[in-house]
């Protein structure tokens, strides 16, 4: 019964697909699945890479200790021992109570403190890239040329998306929103809201209204299975869709009513910072607390300082970081 339910679903949806247009693609040839969009249209958690098809990837864990990609990838040229010395001299500041250990919590803080600075960092150098006049600042102009690739508004169709996926109108919303100050360009604090706004409470809503504007094709303020499962399922196998079926009615459709409201897509499409810090504290556990006593001292993190911060025992010597690490990250 099941599978007869699945084919009806099947038939239906390539039925929709033969009488829907084609995907809303942008000025740069952009898909609404951007490099910081799952194929269904979430945003990647922080962790999206830290497990896959090739195993673990440590970069993860070290990204999540340092709160910079650039010190990240710094310390992998490090040796094993100024690598090490220099995780020291992290440690005390993790130790919020100053006794000499880090408890879950203390860990926790410290990594939702990394995501700040990872977005911080990213939205950095984002703005460099769009501030053409290098004046610290990015103007809707200058972000019109960068992300839409024009010098008008003119110049933008009415379909037309840039790389975040949204329309003009919406963008222009966001920006006005993320412009604090309301001066009309927009400084890297107010950058970093406006390019994560994802990682931004006020910014959720336009997150949404997107998302219904590109799925809720009945237009009642909800996502339906056929909705959600939309372009995607055109070359996919009835396995693919099963799976989807699964993830739909056990993930997604929390109160189990059939359809994806409005709560349940911000559940769906904002990743949960706090979870993804806590399963990475287990991580960090596992992988360094060796007496089991649910605690880390400083010699059980520094005896397992790869796993927090990487190092390379060879050809660092001309590398090496000097006074470029940041002790404040």
């Amino acid at each position: 019964m099941f599978f007869k339910y699945l084919l009806s679903i099947l038939l239906a949806h390539n039925l929709l697909l033969s009488c829907a247009s084609a995907a809303v693609h942008g000025q740069h040839g952009h898909s609404v699945d951007t490099l910081e969009r799952d194929s269904d249209g979430s945003f990647r958690a922080r962790d999206y890479e830290h497990y896959g098809d090739s195993g673990h990837n440590s970069e993860f864990d070290h990204e999540a200790i340092l709160g910079s990609v650039r010190e990240a990838e710094e310390f992998d040229k490090l040796s094993p021992d100024e690598s090490k010395r220099r995780l020291g001299q992290l440690l005390p500041k993790m130790d919020l109570n100053g006794d000499g250990q880090i408890d879950r919590q203390e860990l926790k803080q410290w990594i939702l403190k990394s995501f700040i600075n990872l977005s911080r960092e990213e939205a950095q150098e984002r703005l460099l890239e769009a501030d053409d006049d290098r004046d610290g600042a990015v103007t809707w102009s200058e972000y019109l040329h960068d992300s839409f690739g024009v010098d008008s508004e003119d110049d933008v169709g009415p379909d037309d998306t840039g790389d975040s996926g949204m329309l003009l109108q919406e963008e222009k919303s966001m920006w006005a929103t993320a412009d604090a100050n309301s001066d009309g360009k927009l400084e890297v604090d107010e950058f970093e809201v406006f390019t994560n706004p994802e990682e931004h409470e006020q910014m959720h809503q336009y997150l949404i209204n997107q998302t219904l504007r590109e799925k809720d094709t009945n237009k009642d303020g909800k996502i339906d299975f056929n909705e959600y499962v939309g372009d995607r399922g055109a070359q996919q196998d009835k396995g693919w869709l099963i799976s989807e079926k699964d993830k739909f009615d056990n993930d997604l459709d929390l109160n189990k009513d059939g359809v994806i409201d409005v709560t349940e897509i911000h559940a769906w499409i904002i990743p949960n910072n706090e979870e993804i810090a806590e399963e990475e504290v287990d991580h960090l556990f596992a992988s360094a607390d060796d007496d089991h006593d649910d605690i880390l001292t400083f010699e059980e993190i520094l005896n397992h300082h790869d796993v927090f911060v990487g190092s390379e025992a060879t050809d660092y010597g001309s590398d090496l970081m000097g006074d470029h690490f940041d002790d404040e990250l």
